[in-house]
């Protein structure tokens, strides 16, 4: 038999109990269905690696979308004195991935203390050849900065194969040159996913970013 609650109770009943709002109730009968909040995580320190990646379509709003993004992530690893050059030059290569490939690409940022590596990885089949165009052309200066500001450049082909849709890579690398940020206490910055400290390291080699598929590489 179906019980309309908006019924009132007949007299001499008592009425059915509300549920207990949000918060109410035993708190043993709700830890068993509500986890506790554990702690925040720890930060990486400045000196561990990290990567991040970005994926875009061949949309013309994706290269400023890659530099907001490039610019939050150093920002927040402590690393704004790299951040005008990587935006200067990724800008350039996802643009270029935009404007010559048809299918999507993507950012990808890592970091080894002390060097940045920012790669671009796009479905065009061909590495761009470096050339020093005349004063008055209207584009082809891209490679060209890139030679000028990164303190090392490369880039390779991947073939198509099991493992992906093949394309190629342009990979720049930027050294920090400053000294690290010191290290942070326990205040809101630290919680917001600001950098440690680090000691000296030297600066590693780097090998081109060659997928499975292997291909032609090169490296300035």
């Amino acid at each position: 038999m179906c019980t309309n609650r908006h019924e009132k109770p007949a007299p001499g009943t008592d009425p059915e109990p509300s549920p207990a709002p949000d918060g109410g109730g035993d708190p043993a009968s709700r830890s068993l269905t509500e986890p506790a909040p554990g702690p925040h995580p720890v930060p990486i320190p400045f000196a561990e690696p990290w990567q991040y990646e970005l994926r875009f379509p061949c949309d013309p709003r994706a290269p400023r979308v890659a530099r907001t993004t490039l610019r939050a992530v150093l920002t927040a690893h402590g690393l704004a004195e790299l951040a005008y050059r990587a935006e200067l030059l990724a800008s350039e290569l996802t643009t270029n991935s935009v404007r010559h490939t048809k299918g999507p690409a993507s950012v990808r940022l890592h970091w080894l203390f002390p060097v940045l590596r920012v790669s671009v990885w796009d479905m065009g089949p061909d590495l761009p050849e470096l050339r020093r165009p005349h004063a008055e052309a209207d584009g082809g200066r891209g490679l060209a900065i890139l030679d000028l500001v990164a303190d090392r450049w490369g880039g390779c082909t991947i073939r198509e194969g099991p493992y992906g849709p093949g394309g190629k890579t342009i990979w720049f690398e930027l050294a920090l040159t400053a000294d690290p940020p010191p290290p942070l206490g326990d205040g809101p910055e630290l919680a917001a996913g600001l950098a440690g400290v680090a000691g000296p390291h030297t600066c590693p080699r780097h090998t081109p970013d060659i997928g499975p598929g292997g291909g032609a590489a090169l490296v300035a």
